[in-house]
């Protein structure tokens, strides 16, 4: 299931950048959206996710994407976990908290899926920021020439006119929506993503 665009024209409209081609802006929109997501390593909006995790022998095992709303289901190594009563679990802070621990009586990490519902209620206004700079970016590209070449990427750094020569900058991303190190880094600490696979959004 398609998540919906971090951001909206209407956020391009509130910062005054210039579009008239809703289908085109409403696909940077969703393109940008996927790559912050990408970075977070969660949805960040509000979504039901079922993540796969391995538990341990410690009574906690952290869920990824906070904030933790509810918990729809728990299944460990197959066999489905009660919410409480006798070695049941509960939801605490963010955490999934089992008296007996996450890998009792196994000699490796055990499989731990969990149906959940978490993420933010409302997006960040610096992330809607985020992803409305980035899909300006394609936006203004993509209308600079009628057959889309304005997207198209350019590695040059450097010319020069005289015995002509060029220089390429083998660092440059392959397109705007690529993320610098130090922004995937932040959106991943931020929300909490790294540690956990998504199996399923809905």
């Amino acid at each position: 299931m398609a998540l919906a665009p971090l951001a909206t024209t209407a956020d391009l409209d509130a910062r005054r950048i210039a579009w008239d081609d809703e289908q085109l802006a409403e696909t940077y929109l969703g393109v940008a959206s996927a790559a912050v997501r990408d970075a977070a390593g969660v949805p960040i909006s509000r979504v039901t996710s079922t993540v796969a995790l391995y538990g341990d022998g410690s009574s906690w095992l952290r869920l990824p994407g906070p904030p933790i709303v509810s918990v729809t289901s728990v299944v460990l190594d197959g066999e489905t976990v009660a919410p409480d009563g006798d070695g049941g679990y509960a939801l605490i802070d963010g955490r999934l908290f089992r008296p007996y621990g996450w890998g009792v009586c196994a000699p490796v990490p055990r499989p731990v899926t969990v149906t959940y519902v978490h993420g933010l209620a409302e997006v960040p206004a610096d992330v809607v920021d985020l992803v409305c700079r980035m899909a300006a970016t394609a936006i203004v590209l993509a209308g600079e020439e009628d057959d889309g070449s304005g997207l198209a990427v350019s590695n040059i750094a450097a010319e020069r006119l005289g015995d002509y020569a060029v220089t390429y900058n083998g660092e440059s991303g392959t397109t705007e929506m690529e993320l610098s190190d130090r922004t995937r880094s932040r959106l991943s600490n931020r929300f909490g993503g790294a540690g956990a696979q998504v199996v399923t959004v809905g």
